[in-house]
């Protein structure tokens, strides 16, 4: 699982959920179906255990009232060791 607000790095999926971890904010997308059996237990305790980590850490910090997440032109080279080595953001609208 992630480590929640900790870094841009990780990510997990839960089912077809998607969850991105961010400095600032956790991002969820996709679809994720709790069937009424032992797959649906299963999946239902990952995102319990997501959700648990998550207000943890919230509770944890000196919360402002209401933040807006930046988006940022850079982002980094997934192909490079250096965490400085930046390429344009392709997901930002210019």
């Amino acid at each position: 699982m992630i480590h929640p607000f900790q870094n841009e790095a990780e990510v997990a999926t839960i089912g077809e959920l998607t969850v991105e971890n961010r400095l600032d904010r956790i991002e969820l997308y996709g679809a994720l179906t709790l069937t009424k059996d032992q797959a649906g237990l299963r999946l239902a305790l990952a995102l319990k255990e997501l959700i648990d980590a998550t207000v943890a850490a919230l509770r944890q910090a000196d919360l402002p009232e209401h933040i807006t997440p930046a988006a940022s032109d850079q982002v980094p080279n997934p192909f490079t060791p250096a965490a400085s080595d930046q390429v344009p953001n392709p997901f930002r609208s210019s």
